[in-house]
């Protein structure tokens, strides 16, 4: 079974992502409130797939990509933004994420890019 580390502020945002995943059977899910969580629970927990927000307190996702991937440079990382961010999403795919999911999404789009990096 793949761990997947979901990183959002917004808990209904993390919520959502969770019941799509479970539908899908991906059950063991870890959630982190900020980047700094995600880093910690990454360390903590070692999951295949991380799916980070940018916008977060605390650390954002650009700075968490860089720490978690110090840590392992071989984690899976995902960005799931705004469209208004854009241009954030390229500077993290440039630094080392694997992919991005543009919010707002459909469960079938994020399923179809998870599933790309765990099945």
């Amino acid at each position: 079974m793949s761990k997947v580390l979901v990183a959002d502020d917004a808990s209904f945002m993390r919520l959502m992502i969770r019941q799509i995943l479970a539908r899908r059977g991906y059950v063991d899910v870890v959630e982190a409130e900020n980047g700094l969580r995600a880093v910690e629970l990454y360390k903590a927990t070692r999951p295949e797939l991380v799916l980070l927000d940018i916008t977060m307190p605390e650390l954002d996702g650009l700075a968490a990509l860089a720490e978690i991937l110090e840590f392992d440079s071989r984690a899976k990382i995902l960005i799931c933004s705004a469209v208004a961010q854009q241009k954030m999403v390229a500077e993290a795919l440039k630094r080392g994420a694997l992919d991005f999911i543009i919010k707002p999404f459909r469960p079938d789009e994020l399923l179809a890019v998870v599933s790309k990096y765990l099945d």
